[in-house]
């Protein structure tokens, strides 16, 4: 599991769900979401990596690649 570096956040890919590297995260910043580091969970709310605004579930299936699912 790829940490953030320094920046007090880890990064996730939205298509995989998995923690990316901050390279990573910087060149494909519409596919990957950054995490704040020992954050609250959000009850399995669904955030867009576009916006990184939570959204519906149904706007979640529509964008499942621009999507991830928050635990």
């Amino acid at each position: 599991m790829a940490k953030g570096g320094g920046s007090g956040k880890n990064f996730r890919g939205a298509g995989s769900g998995r923690f990316v590297e901050q390279s990573y995260a910087k060149k494909h910043p519409r596919t990957t979401l950054g995490e704040k580091r020992g954050g609250g969970g959000t009850q399995g709310a669904h955030r867009s990596a576009v916006t990184d605004k939570f959204v519906t579930k149904s706007a979640a299936r529509r964008g499942p690649s621009t999507t991830i699912k928050d635990s």
